[in-house]
């Protein structure tokens, strides 16, 4: 599903109906921060995953792979 220029155009246009240009930084300071903490949260879940996952074949119980 690809946005068009003309879709996004509108959205930009809806958004300052919306929210106006003097709230438009703050949503977008709000929206990044959102981003780059699920970012993290997503990195650490896939870190202590492999972790996991590492020290299972270490101690011999990861023979089987699982999906």
């Amino acid at each position: 599903m690809n946005i068009g220029a003309s879709g996004f155009i509108l959205i930009i246009v809806v958004t300052l109906l919306l929210f106006g240009p003097s709230k438009l930084p703050q949503l977008g300071r709000a929206i990044g921060t959102t981003l780059s903490e699920f970012k993290a949260g997503a990195r650490a879940l896939t870190q202590d995953e492999d972790a996991g996952r590492r020290s299972a074949e270490k101690s011999g119980e990861g023979g089987a792979k699982s999906s």
